[in-house]
C-alpha cells in the first residue's frame, strides 16, 4: 500500500461539483503530476463536507488546514506554497464573519467544532465510491454483529432501550415500529428506506446518499434481520442523480462483497435491495404514499389503521424509515444504547441533522445533540444574521413547519419543546429569516407549495388550503378586509383536525405561526395597506429622507431602472414612475436613508408639482410614521 505524506480531501457533494470541484480536482491532479508529487499527496473525492455555502472546499491532512472557495487559479498556488514549501495558504482559509481572522483548522472552525457527528460522522473522510473506505471506518461490522451474535428481538430491544425516534418528521419510536412488523406473520415483508426529502430548503438526506451511501445499506440489514424482511427499497426522487448513481454503485459493491443478495457472510440471511425512482411529489414522503408510488399507482395517502406494519407495500408487512434514522443504527448496534443515550434528553435522544439555509452567515449542514439551544445554532455555528441585518425568525419543520421568533431562541431543539411553539422538528429544514422578510410572505410562500403538493384526495386539504391561499393572497395584494384573520385561524384548525394525512395535519402551521408571533404585520396589511418590509409590491412605496441622504450614489447605481436621480453631493429622489419596488436601494442603503412607505403615499407622490412638494412630502410622512 502506499504511504502519502499528505491527503487532499475534497468535497463532490452536490454543491461543491456546482462550484467546480470536479475541474479542481482535475487541475490538482494534473499540476501534482507536473510537479512529481503524485505519489506524494493523495487526492480523494469525497461526498458533502457540509459546509455547502464556502465550497468548494478541501481538507488537507494530517494537518487538518481547511480551505474554502477554490478556485482552478488557487491550484499552483496550493501546490507551490503548500505541498512543496510547506507555507498553507491564508487567503484560502475560513474567516469569521466579524473578526476576520483567518482560522486554518478545521477542527477549530466553529461551524465544525460545535457539532456532534454521528450520522454523518463519514462526512468529508471518505470516497464515496469505494467500499473500502467505509469498511476501513468500522463500515458492516454492526452488520455482521446483527447477523451473526443477534437475534431479531435482542435487535429491537437494543433500537427500543436508545430512544431512537425516526428522523423523517413524525418522530415515532423506531425500535416500536420494527416491533409492530417483526410480530406480524407474513410470508413477505419489505424494509424500506425514504429518500424521498421533498422540503424547500432541505439536503439532509441528499447529502448522507451522496457522502456515505454504505451505511443507508447497513442500517437497512439490520432492520431486515430485525423485522424478517429479504427485500428492500430505497425511493429516491429522480432530482438526485448523484445520490441515485452512488447508492446503486454501493448496492453492487455491497453484492460484489457478499453483503447484499443471498446467504449474507454465510448466516444464511437474505436480502436484495433496489432503488426506487420518485417524480418529485412531495406526497411521497408520507409513507402509504410513498407505497403505493412504489407499487406503480398514484402516490396518495390511504387512512390508518390498518398501519404499514400490517399492510404496507402490497399489503404486505412493512417497515419504512428514512435515510438519517438508518444512518444511526449501525452506531447504535456496535455501540449499545447507552452510548447513544449519552448524548440528547431523556425523550429525545441522540443527535439530529439539519440543513441550515436562508439568511445565515454559514450555510450548510450540520449535526446537533437533540436539546441544544436554537440560539447557539444560529450564532455559535452558524455565525448569525449576515450583512449587519436583525435575526427575525426561523422556519422549522419544512413547509408544514412553523416560524419561530427571536424571543423564543432559547427553547431546546426536542420534539416536545420545539412543537409548544407550533413548529416541529419535521425532518431537519432550518431556514432563518431577517428583517427584510415579509411574514405574510413568508405564510403564502409555503402555502403556495403544500396547496401545490396536495394530492388531493381529501376535501379538506384539497379544498381547505387553497382557499387558505386566496385569503393570503387578497391580503398581499391590498384587497384583505377585517375577519380575514380570523378566518385563516378558524380554517387552519379545521384542516387540521379532519385531514387524511400529514401534509394535510402540518398545512396550515406557517399561518398559524405566523399570526401567533407577527399579527401586528397582518394588520398592517389590511387595515393600513403597508407592508412595511417592502415585499408585497401592492403594498408598499420607495422614497428618500434628504435629512439622512449623504448623495453616496450607491442607491442610484444599484437601481435596475434608474428610477434614482440625483447629482453628488445632492440628496437624491426615487422617480415613482419608474421605480418597480425591488428593494435593491433600500439594501444597499447604509445610511438609513431608503425609507418604505405605503402604497397611497406612491400615488400622491406621481401627482406632485414639484421636488419641493416631494421632499415636504416624504418629511410628513416621515413625521407620520413615527420615523
Amino acid at each position: 500500500m502506499e504511504k502519502y505524506r499528505a491527503s487532499v480531501m475534497l468535497c463532490g457533494g452536490t454543491g461543491c461539483i456546482a462550484g467546480g470541484s470536479l475541474k479542481v480536482k482535475n487541475a490538482l491532479d494534473a499540476e501534482l503530476k507536473n510537479r512529481g508529487l503524485e505519489n506524494e499527496i493523495n487526492v480523494v473525492l469525497t461526498g458533502c463536507n457540509g459546509f455547502c455555502a464556502e465550497g468548494p472546499v478541501m481538507t488537507v491532512y494530517p494537518e487538518d488546514i481547511f480551505y474554502e472557495k477554490v478556485t482552478l487559479n488557487d491550484v499552483p498556488l496550493i501546490v507551490e506554497e503548500h505541498f512543496i514549501k510547506g507555507r498553507p495558504v491564508e487567503k484560502l482559509m475560513y474567516k469569521e464573519p466579524l473578526k476576520k481572522q483567518p482560522i486554518p483548522l478545521m477542527k477549530e472552525i466553529p461551524f465544525f467544532s460545535l457539532q456532534v457527528l454521528r450520522a454523518l460522522r463519514n462526512k468529508g473522510l471518505v470516497d464515496a465510491e469505494k467500499i473500502e473506505e467505509y469498511i476501513a471506518r468500522d463500515g458492516y461490522q454492526a452488520a455482521a454483529k446483527a447477523l451473526t451474535e443477534m437475534t431479531p428481538a435482542q435487535i429491537i430491544d437494543e433500537l427500543k432501550r436508545s430512544g431512537l425516534r425516526g428522523r423523517g418528521g413524525a418522530g415515532f419510536p423506531t425500535g416500536m415500529k420494527w416491533e409492530l412488523c417483526a410480530r406480524v406473520q407474513g410470508d413477505q415483508k419489505f424494509i424500506l428506506c425514504n429518500g424521498d426529502e421533498g422540503d424547500p430548503g432541505a439536503f439532509m438526506d441528499r447529502s448522507v446518499m451522496e457522502a456515505d451511501p454504505h451505511v443507508v445499506l447497513e442500517g437497512m440489514i439490520i432492520g431486515a434481520k430485525a423485522i424478517g424482511a429479504d427485500k428492500g427499497y430505497i425511493y429516491v426522487r429522480a432530482e438526485y442523480p448523484l445520490a441515485v448513481h452512488r447508492l446503486q454503485l454501493a448496492i453492487n459493491q455491497a453484492k460484489e462483497n457478499g453483503l447484499l443478495g443471498n446467504n449474507i457472510l454465510g448466516t444464511g440471511f437474505n436480502l436484495d435491495i433496489e432503488i426506487y425512482l420518485g417524480a418529485g411529489a412531495f406526497v411521497c414522503g408520507e409513507e402509504t404514499a410513498l407505497m403505493r408510488s412504489i407499487e406503480g399507482k398514484r402516490g396518495m395517502p390511504r387512512p390508518r389503521p390498518p398501519f404499514p406494519a400490517q399492510k404496507g407495500l402490497w399489503d404486505k408487512p412493512s417497515v419504512l424509515n428514512n435515510v438519517e434514522t438508518y444512518a444511526n443504527i449501525p452506531q447504535i448496534i456496535l455501540n449499545g444504547s447507552d452510548w447513544y443515550r449519552s448524548l440528547g434528553t431523556e425523550k429525545s435522544t441522540g443527535t439530529k441533522v439539519f440543513a441550515l439555509s436562508g439568511a445565515i452567515s454559514n450555510i450548510g449542514l450540520i449535526e446537533v445533540p437533540m436539546g441544544i439551544p436554537l440560539r447557539k445554532i444560529i450564532y455559535d455555528i452558524g455565525g448569525g444574521v449576515p450583512k449587519g441585518r436583525k435575526f427575525k425568525a426561523v422556519q422549522l419543520g419544512g413547509p408544514s413547519g412553523g416560524c419561530i421568533p427571536e424571543h423564543l431562541l432559547d427553547t431546546p431543539v426536542t420534539y416536545e419543546d420545539i412543537v409548544q411553539t407550533g413548529a416541529i422538528v419535521g425532518s431537519g429544514g432550518m431556514v432563518v429569516m431577517n428583517d427584510l422578510n415579509c411574514m405574510v410572505s413568508v405564510a403564502k410562500f409555503f402555502l403556495e407549495f403544500t396547496a401545490e403538493e396536495s394530492c388531493g384526495k381529501c376535501p379538506p386539504c384539497r379544498i381547505g388550503t387553497t382557499v387558505m391561499l386566496d385569503l393570503l393572497t387578497k391580503i398581499t395584494e391590498g384587497n384583505g378586509k377585517d375577519g380575514d384573520i380570523e378566518l385563516l385561524g378558524d380554517m387552519a384548525l379545521d384542516i387540521i383536525a379532519t385531514s387524511l394525512c400529514g401534509l394535510g395535519q402540518t398545512a396550515p402551521n406557517p399561518v398559524l405561526t405566523t399570526i401567533k408571533y407577527f399579527k401586528q404585520e397582518y394588520e398592517s396589511h389590511i387595515y393600513e395597506k403597508w407592508c412595511k418590509t417592502g415585499v408585497c409590491k401592492d403594498l408598499c412605496t420607495f422614497y428618500i429622507d434628504e435629512e439622512k441622504c449623504k448623495a453616496c450614489g450607491v442607491c442610484k447605481r444599484v437601481c435596475p431602472q434608474k428610477a434614482v436621480t440625483g447629482e453628488k453631493k445632492v440628496p437624491h429622489h426615487i422617480d415613482q414612475s419608474l421605480c418597480i419596488q425591488c428593494r435593491s436601494c433600500y439594501e444597499a442603503c447604509k445610511f438609513d436613508s431608503v425609507k418604505i412607505g405605503p402604497r397611497s403615499m406612491r400615488d400622491e407622490l406621481l401627482n406632485l408639482p414639484d421636488q419641493e412638494a416631494l421632499k415636504n412630502k416624504q418629511l410628513e410622512a416621515l413625521a407620520g410614521k413615527g420615523e
